[in-house]
């Protein structure tokens, strides 16, 4: 690097230190607070600024193709946090189906069902076939696997995946990669992929040019959020030793139920809203678990992730709204809304 670019980026990286925001410890976006961030790469430097500030400046970057990640339908579940999950999962439909540039597939970041119940997935399959994206991208969460090893959700949604159904696929110059780390969960329910698997990933990843932008995604995040329960996956670090070279990677995960956000580097890591119900902030609470909302609220706390790949703007774009109207929501909480743009290393 030329002494003329360093000086830029540490005079750039002075004027971020009075923002407030700690860049080595959790990027935390709760949409019921109101507290969505902002991020773009200046100069290969992440720059942030509260998305309710300026929630339309861009919104309509033009994109090379999109996709939407959904996460934690817990399809079965019928308590008071939310009697009526179908219904919820319904809506994210109905709200990816609105979109004016369709998704090009949907990528669902587990816990499909409850108790892994075949009526379960069947109910989650008839809602899906609603879908505008016809393609649908799946990694099992540890609901999904109960009763019988994942054998049910294998059958259905995991033919042609290795072992517990794990898998890539390359989609217009990005590599795919779904890992399953919920079927041999460790101590405190933390999560692990294990030595097959990650043999398959470091081979997975070799050959492939440093400027390929990698998307990893899997169920419980691959960086350690909150270990008391269990939200992290003890094996992960080794996982990432593997995606260092590359110039963009993007990790999606669900499990939290909530939206946090992180860069180390040139990897990007971010966890989605349920579409079922939220779950406490880590440590605000005994235990994680559904947490109610007042019902005229829940809906604010639920969403999607829009997901923009632009290889002219080198940069994924990652925008997660609530399902209830996106008017209502800033209206009532500030914006609810969180944009996370990330670069893209091309020569």
């Amino acid at each position: 690097m030329t002494d003329k670019k360093q000086d830029l980026i540490d005079q750039r990286l002075q004027k971020l230190n009075d923002d407030g925001v700690d860049r080595r410890g959790f990027l935390k976006c709760m949409a019921w607070a109101g507290t969505g961030l902002v991020w773009t790469m200046s100069g290969g430097i992440p720059v942030s600024r509260a998305f309710a500030k300026d929630s339309g400046k861009d919104a309509g970057i033009a994109a090379d193709f999109s996709f939407v990640q959904i996460s934690d339908s817990h399809i079965g579940f019928n308590k008071p946090a939310n009697p009526d999950v179908t219904a919820t999962l319904q809506v994210a439909i109905n709200k990816i189906n609105a979109m004016t540039r369709k998704p090009e597939f949907i990528i669902h970041t587990g816990d499909l069902s409850q108790l892994s119940k075949p009526s379960e997935f069947d109910t989650l399959d008839q809602a899906l076939k609603t879908a505008s994206a016809k393609q649908i991208y799946f990694v099992p969460g540890e609901h999904d696997m109960l009763t019988d090893n994942g054998d049910e959700y294998l059958q259905r949604f995991g033919k042609g995946t290795k072992g517990a159904g794990y898998y890539s696929f390359d989609h217009k110059g990005v590599h795919f990669v779904g890992l399953v780390n919920v079927a041999n969960l460790k101590a405190g329910g933390m999560g692990s992929l294990g030595h097959e698997q990650l043999e398959w990933l470091e081979d997975d990843l070799k050959g492939r040019s440093a400027s390929t932008p990698i998307v990893l995604f899997a169920h419980i995040p691959l960086w350690t959020i909150y270990p008391d329960w269990g939200w992290g996956t003890d094996d992960s670090e080794q996982a990432l030793s593997y995606v260092k070279r590359f110039g963009s990677v993007t990790v999606l995960n669900g499990h939290i139920h909530q939206i946090m956000q992180k860069v180390e580097g040139k990897v990007s890591f971010h966890t989605a809203m349920s579409t079922a119900f939220p779950q406490p902030a880590p440590g605000t609470a005994p235990s994680a678990g559904p947490m109610k909302v007042p019902p005229d609220q829940l809906r604010r706390v639920l969403g999607i992730t829009d997901v923009n790949y632009v290889v002219s703007g080198r940069s994924l774009a990652v925008v997660d709204s609530p399902l209830s109207d996106s008017k209502t929501a800033a209206s009532a909480n500030g914006g609810g809304w969180a944009q996370t743009t990330l670069p893209v290393d091309r020569p």
